[in-house]
Order: structure tokens, then C-alpha cells, then sequence
């Protein structure tokens, strides 16, 4: 006769060895003796680890609240990984003006491979910088012979605060490759106490990144802040008179780069008779081809005091048909 027996289940739901077992044998009636409950769970009671521990053990609720502390700092890593990427992306942007874009990507690009200790070696000295240490402007770079760009913007601290700030960054590198890489290594997650050590440095260690987060958010901000009104200056008459005509906020006139000159020099190049082209004749010509091309505009009150002025002339005064009147020619180079 054969004695059936509900076996309970197993841990993490799987069936176990019954810790007792009641079966006769068919042939000579001889039972087998039953362990106790107690006996057979010392006897076959496995490992403990993350994910095979009894049911009612108190461990299992906090190695749960330890990965939910440990998955809010990794992600919070992840947000501030990607500022920081985005701050070395943009913030400084250099070259053609028609290969902006094609440029602006491939820094993009070549931030998203850089790791969080890189990033952060890229970012000092680059964005943040010591005041009165901004970094020496260099045009070599930019080829000559088309409109380039160069922006770029920075935040300047004390040299104090630059020390300071430079650690505090290294600080969290260090924090950020623990939690990665180490953080198993260092916490006895199999005991009621090391797990209830884990959730306090993990509250630490979050209030810390934070607190980073916080503080790159705010230099985001700074750096959006200072793009946009980068854009505002681009699309303003200032800055059109600035790159086209060649006058500065303050009115002083940049002749080489004037707008005004350019057209001289076109004029010159249709209207010249020997090598000399009548002023007037030249400021008719202008009028109705470049009729924003005006002396007033550069502080001028003729054509005449432009040539003068600009000092890329040869002025000359002819008599023409009784009267008094002034030609120009380009200097040669």
C-alpha cells in the first residue's frame, strides 16, 4: 500500500525533496522512517543569495528597497552623463558657416563615446575656466577665404572655486565607477544589517549625484541662456552690420571689411577709364544696385569723405567740362 503525502513547496517556488515521506514497500510491508521537519530542513537548507531565500525571510524586502536605491542612483548617473555631454557638445562651435551643422553633429557624435572621467577631464579648461583665463582666441584654425564662425561659451570661477569644483567632479567619478562596478563587492547583501547598510550609503551617495545634477543643470541653463541671446545678436541689424558692413556696435568702421568699400571696388571695376572712375558716377552706379550702400550709414556726409575716409583710395580731382571733379582708383596692394 502506497500512502500519497501533499509536499509543500520549494523555495522560490520550486519543489524540494517532502521533509518527510511515508511509503511501505508492496513486497515485505517495511516502512521507511520519517525525518522531522527540523532535521530536514538543517539537513537540506541551500545558500542564500539575491534570489533564493525562504519566502518569509526578512531579507528579501530590503535586498528589493537596496536595488530600487541602487537603479535610482545609476539613473540618475545616466541623466547626468548626457548633460555633461551635451554642455562638451555644444559649447564651443567653430568653422564654415555652411558646415555648422555637419560640425555641431559630429562633436555630438564624438561626446556620446567619451565616458563620464573623460567628459569631465573635456570640461575643465574648456567650458569652466579660472577668470581672467578664458583661453586664447585662434583664427588659424578657420580657413580665409570663406565666412567662418567660432562660439563659445564659458563659465569663469575663482581659482578656489576651480580647485574645488575640479575635485569635487573627480569625486564623483570615483562614486559614479563604485556603484558600477564595485558596489556588490563592498556590502554583505545577505545579512539583515549589511543591506540596512547598503540603503544608508545609498541615500548618501543619491543626495550626492543630486546635488551634481543640480549644480550641471544650472550650468545648462547658463550655457542655453547665453546661446540664445547669441542667436538674438546673429539676427540683428547689429550683427549684420558688424560681419557685412563692417561697423562695430560703438560706430567704428572696419573699412577692409565694409560693405560700402566692397561696392567701390565694383564700381570701379565697371565704370573705370584708365584706370580712374568719376565719384559721382560711381555713388549712381551703387544707388541702384546696392541702395543700402549709403555714406550717411558710415558716418559720412559724401561719397567723396568715404574715399577719403576708407584710406584704400587714390583720390584725384579732374576738371571735366569746366568743372572741378573727383575720381578714385584702388591702392595697390
Amino acid at each position: 500500500m502506497n500512502a500519497d503525502v501533499d509536499y509543500p513547496q520549494g523555495i522560490a517556488g520550486t519543489d524540494t525533496l517532502p521533509p518527510c515521506s511515508i511509503a511501505a514497500r508492496r513486497t515485505t510491508g517495511e516502512t521507511v522512517a520519517c525525518e522531522s521537519d527540523e532535521d530536514s530542513h538543517a539537513r537540506a537548507r541551500p545558500t542564500m543569495d539575491m534570489t533564493t531565500s525562504p519566502v518569509t525571510n526578512a531579507l528579501q524586502p530590503l535586498q528589493r528597497d537596496v536595488q530600487r536605491l541602487l537603479g535610482r542612483c545609476l539613473l540618475r548617473l545616466q541623466q547626468y552623463e548626457r548633460l555633461m555631454k551635451a554642455i562638451v557638445a555644444h559649447h564651443e562651435i567653430s568653422g564654415p558657416a555652411h558646415s555648422q551643422e555637419a560640425i555641431r553633429a559630429a562633436r555630438i557624435e564624438d561626446a556620446a563615446t567619451k565616458t563620464l572621467g573623460t567628459l569631465v577631464g573635456q570640461l575643465f579648461g574648456s567650458y569652466v575656466v579660472t577668470d581672467g583665463n578664458g583661453g586664447k582666441e585662434r583664427d588659424d584654425d578657420l580657413p580665409g577665404d570663406v565666412i567662418s564662425f567660432r562660439t563659445r561659451v564659458q563659465l569663469s570661477l575663482s581659482a578656489q572655486d576651480y580647485a574645488k569644483t575640479q575635485a569635487d567632479l573627480k569625486d564623483l567619478v570615483s562614486l559614479r565607477n563604485t556603484l558600477v562596478h564595485h558596489f556588490i563587492d563592498q556590502h554583505d547583501l545577505w545579512t539583515v544589517d549589511g543591506c540596512r547598510a547598503a540603503q544608508d550609503e545609498l541615500g548618501s551617495a543619491y543626495t550626492r549625484i543630486d546635488q551634481h545634477f543640480e549644480q550641471l543643470r544650472g550650468w545648462a541653463e547658463h550655457m542655453d541662456q547665453a546661446r540664445r541671446l547669441a542667436a538674438e545678436f546673429v539676427q540683428s541689424d547689429v550683427f549684420h552690420d558688424l560681419v557685412v558692413n563692417g561697423i562695430a556696435p560703438d560706430g567704428t568702421v572696419d573699412w577692409p571689411a565694409a560693405g560700402i568699400v566692397r561696392a567701390l571696388r565694383e564700381a570701379a571695376a565697371q565704370l573705370a577709364v584708365e584706370g580712374w572712375t568719376p565719384i559721382v558716377a560711381a555713388g549712381r552706379w551703387i544707388a541702384d544696385r546696392h541702395p543700402e550702400q549709403l555714406p550717411a550709414k558710415y558716418g559720412c556726409s559724401s561719397w567723396r569723405q568715404v574715399v577719403h575716409e576708407c584710406r584704400l583710395f587714390e583720390l584725384r580731382y579732374r576738371e571735366v567740362e569746366g568743372q572741378r571733379a573727383a575720381w578714385y582708383r584702388p591702392r595697390e596692394a
